[in-house]
């Protein structure tokens, strides 16, 4: 499969499942969700789909699971959309990228304080 094509269908999903968290996913589980990012492999038969989660950690743990028991209705409409022959399984990853980077910050802020004093 061209790399092309794969980053176009990567983008495709992302969008589309974006938009599918703003107007289609009604489960009041999913909190304040963002998606970060779309991994597919070559062959277009997997997609892992990244999102980054917002709230406590039962909040997100719950987000997270109401996403993959909504995955059935999220890849029956991407398969629609995508009018690919093969439409690919989808899961649902946080990505933890943002937590990762606000720690970061943290702790260079708090060097940087030490280095003041």
């Amino acid at each position: 499969m061209s790399e092309l094509r794969v980053r176009k269908i990567q983008e495709f999903i992302k969008q589309e499942v974006s938009n599918m968290l703003l107007h289609d996913l009604k489960d009041p589980r999913i909190g304040f969700v963002t998606v970060t990012g779309v991994e597919v492999t070559g062959d277009l038969r997997e997609a892992r789909i990244f999102v980054s989660l917002f709230g406590s950690d039962d909040e997100k743990a719950a987000s997270l699971e109401a996403l993959n028991k909504g995955k059935g209705f999220v890849r029956r409409e991407l398969g629609q959309r995508l009018k690919i022959y093969y439409t690919p399984e989808i899961s649902f990853a946080e990505d933890t990228s943002l937590d990762y980077g606000m720690h970061i910050d943290g702790l260079l802020k708090k060097i940087h304080k030490e280095e003041e004093k």
